[in-house]
């Protein structure tokens, strides 16, 4: 190996020797320039006049050109001392993008020896177009891109160099695209695509872009590249309707999936974008309720019956939606159109229920209204009235038509008339209403004037204030002028021993009756008078009538308690046994009201009660009885307290307590109540206490004294009024005083017989006791118990003691009584 390697490096030397010497040798360098593309032995240059020598040195002394990797490109003729083209050169096959391009070769000459350099530049000729990689391109791009995003980056490619390589570039068209030319590190140009306009999808979907590549050279070459720009959709368009309203019209009544309109939109993108479904927009849920609409076709039809007379014309929003969430809105008019399936109204407007025999023709009976809710010729209506009768029907306003009379009214032969009116609009088929009516003919006395009435009933609510007009009479007369003019007198009569004149008096125009004086229903019920009517003829007719005023009653009055009667001196009981079953009627409230009517009527309410589950109270005729069986258990002192309302507005009342004995025996009930319950803490003191009951017993007594003594010269002062006035005392009986079935406010079992002449001091007065009921009046100082029966009767031992209509017994003021009262005083 090393023997080897000293060898190489032996020959290497003596290489580089001889290279040494031979550079040493050349005298010169020769240097020639041709284009490339010259065909095969252009000439390049002659080398022995440049070198200035003959061309026979060149051949003598075996010039050759030493070998080289490019000696093929040129060859050396020696006997004319040229250079040749060996092979067509193609520089840029030869040098690439390398310029200046250059061959270089050695020409070498012996006798002497002779080394030349000889350097070929091959000159670049434009014979290569710019071209592009690729000669088309696709590329897609949203129509919703903005302007100034790069599309593409692309490059041509030229091998000449020089001012014939590729120079720039150039885009048709550039209405949304532009290009921007650039230049790489190397010197290489490129190109990069810019969009420069928005895109509209809708208008232009695909583009097509010529980009050229030219070169600087003469003549000019160039590369072409076809850009085919596809633009992708995005949803920027909504929906378009066809129409900006839709209109259509439907008739009413239609069944249901009656087909109305077909709606239609468009939309310019596509796919998914483009497709459309409709909706309604903004409907209440009651028009949505009578149309349905197929969200594919658009198709609106009837979904329940329409009615024509509820809408006329609907205008219904629709919306349009595509799936990318553009929509857009339109109205739908919708008019409906009508069935006659409306019969006419007929309303009464104005009618009188009389006229008199004497109208004249054409007098107006009644006025009606009559209306069909349906349009057009179903609303258009006839009216008629039914034939043979003096009346026919006129036409005054729209839809209001007339009756009159039309011929010569007869009270005696036709008293009363039934109208039929006939309404038939002009549908198809027509539709039809009748309504009748009934009236009567007054009638007219032709001489003398006639009251309206016979008679006359007004109400008079009592306690009026005089001068208070409480009526009207009026008179007709069918004569003319002065013989027609009525004149009212008040026929001169007596009432209760008064005239009349003294209650009533009347106008004598126009008849209006004023009352004189106030009014006392419980005093006088009714006024009954008489009034004349005078014409002023000559000579004067005239006519009467009856007028009665009938007084109203007011509920001023309270009720009076009859029974029980309240005493305050003894404990009044009525004794229960306790075998007693469910409905026991313990006793009966009976109560009075002076006034009348619902004013008087009565109903009882049980207020307290010592126990409310053992006694009710009827709340119409006052009955208490028992509502369950009464037990052991059940106290025997048992206090009810009721109320008694009348009927009147507002209502007054009383109340009343009742006491009743849950007892078997009297022994059981005297001992009870003997131990009625008193104030135990006297006990301390009782001589103190014993002195001052003393004390208030003999001040009661003595005012009880002084008060019987004023009632009584009361009493008698009235008496003796009424004496002397004369007038007939009006007995009062409470409403169903008789009632002999037990549903009024008195049982059966109580009677009340009040017989009261004119004189009150010659009264008789008859009561009657319950017959079935045990009364116990005890007193609570004392074991003495007293048994009222029916057969007992009371005997009134003052005659010209008046007693009230109202049943009070004044027993109170008895013997009896007030030993009761002065040993409850000791008592205490």
């Amino acid at each position: 190996m090393h023997l080897i390697s000293r060898e190489l490096t032996v020959t290497w030397q003596v290489k580089a020797l001889i290279i040494v010497f031979l550079l040493a040798t050349a005298r010169c360098q020769i240097r020639y320039s041709i284009p490339e593309e010259m065909r095969k032995g252009s000439f390049v240059g002659n080398v022995a006049e440049d070198l200035g020598m003959d061309a026979k040195r060149l051949k003598s002394g075996g010039a050759r050109i030493v070998s080289s990797e490019n000696s093929a490109y040129v060859q050396l003729d020696a006997d004319k001392g040229s250079l040749l083209v060996g092979e067509k050169i193609d520089r840029e096959q030869l040098c690439g993008q390398t310029s200046p391009c250059s061959l270089n070769f050695e020409m070498i000459l012996t006798n002497p020896m002779q080394l030349h350099s000889i350097v070929v530049e091959v000159l670049d000729v434009n014979d290569n177009a710019p071209s592009f990689h690729e000669k088309e391109m696709h590329v897609e791009i949203t129509e919703s891109a903005l302007p100034g995003t790069q599309i593409l980056q692309v490059s041509a490619t030229d091998p000449d160099v020089g001012i014939n390589a590729l120079n720039g570039y150039t885009l048709h068209p550039t209405t949304h695209f532009n290009i921007k030319v650039l230049s790489s590190p190397n010197g290489n140009k490129y190109v990069k695509l810019y969009l420069s306009g928005a895109l509209d999808r809708e208008k232009e979907e695909k583009l097509l872009l010529t980009l050229t590549a030219t070169d600087g050279g003469d003549p000019q070459r160039s590369g072409v590249m076809k850009i085919h720009v596809r633009v992708r959709d995005t949803n920027d368009n909504a929906p378009v309707f066809a129409q900006q309203v839709f209109k259509a019209s439907v008739k009413e009544n239609m069944p249901k999936g009656t087909f109305i309109v077909r709606l239609s939109a468009t939309d310019a993108d596509e796919g998914m974008n483009g497709r459309i479904t409709y909706h309604f927009e903004q409907i209440s849920s009651d028009v949505a309720e009578l149309f349905s609409l197929d969200e594919n076709s658009g198709d609106l039809t009837v979904n329940s019956a329409i009615d024509y007379e509820n809408d006329k014309i609907f205008e219904i929003g629709v919306q349009a939606k595509d799936q990318g969430g553009q929509s857009t809105s339109t109205n739908v008019i919708i008019e409906v159109v009508d069935v006659n399936d409306n019969a006419p109204l007929i309303t009464l407007t104005s009618f009188s229920s009389t006229i008199p025999e004497d109208s004249s023709i054409g007098t107006t009976v009644a006025i009606i209204h009559v209306k069909d809710i349906d349009s057009g010729k179903n609303g258009k209506v006839d009216c008629s009235v039914n034939a043979n009768m003096p009346f026919m029907i006129q036409s005054s306003l729209k839809n209001y038509f007339t009756l009159v009379t039309n011929g010569v009214l007869n009270r005696e032969s036709a008293p009363e008339y039934n109208i039929t009116f006939t309404a038939v609009d002009e549908g198809s088929p027509p539709l039809s209403t009748n309504k009748t009516i009934s009236f009567k003919v007054s009638d007219v006395n032709d001489n003398a004037p006639i009251f309206e009435l016979s008679s006359y009933d007004a109400d008079v609510m009592e306690n009026n204030s005089p001068g208070l007009s409480v009526f009207s009479v009026k008179a007709n007369d069918a004569d003319f002028g002065q013989n027609a003019r009525v004149s009212y007198f008040l026929i001169d009569s007596e009432l209760n021993g008064s005239p009349s004149s003294s209650y009533v008096s009347i106008n004598a125009e126009s008849g209006v009756i004023q009352a004189v004086q106030s009014f006392d229903y419980e005093q006088i019920k009714t006024i009954t008078f008489h009034v004349k009517a005078q014409d002023g003829g000559s000579p004067p007719l005239s006519s009467n009538t009856t007028v009665r005023l009938i007084i109203l009653d007011q509920n001023d009055n309270p009720p009076q308690v009859l029974y029980p009667v309240q005493t305050a001196g003894s404990v009044v009981a009525e004794m229960v046994p306790r075998s007693a079953d469910v409905g026991y009627l313990v006793t009966k409230v009976v109560a009075v009201d002076v006034d009348s009517g619902q004013n008087a009527w009565l109903s009882y309410k049980l207020q307290k009660a010592t126990d409310r589950a053992l006694f009710e109270v009827g709340s119409q005729n006052g009955e208490i009885r028992t509502v369950r069986q009464v037990t052991e258990k059940d106290l025997l002192k048992q206090r009810l307290t009721v109320i008694v309302e009348d009927n009147g507005q507002p209502s007054r009342s009383a109340t009343v307590i009742v006491n009743v004995a849950v007892a078997d025996s009297f022994p059981e009930v005297l001992s009870e109540f003997s131990d009625f319950p008193h104030d135990k803490d006297y006990n301390g003191n009782l001589t103190f206490y014993l002195v001052l009951a003393l004390a208030v017993v003999s001040f009661l007594f003595i005012t009880c004294l002084v008060v019987i003594i004023s009632v009584k010269i009361y009493r008698w002062r009235q008496s003796r009024i009424l004496y002397h006035s004369s007038l007939p005392v009006i007995p009062y009986y409470p409403p169903r005083y008789s009632d002999t079935l037990g549903t009024g406010t008195l049982p059966h079992t109580y009677n009340y017989e009040v017989c009261r002449t004119t004189d009150s001091r010659k009264s008789d007065c008859k009561f009657g006791r319950a017959g079935s009921q045990n009364v116990l009046i005890m007193d609570p100082s004392s074991t003495g118990t007293m048994q009222r029966m029916q057969s007992e009767k009371s005997i009134l031992d003052e005659p010209d003691s008046p007693l009230e209509v109202s049943g009070f017994v004044p027993t109170f003021f008895s013997y009896n009584y007030v030993v009761l009262f002065f040993f409850s005083g000791i008592a205490l």
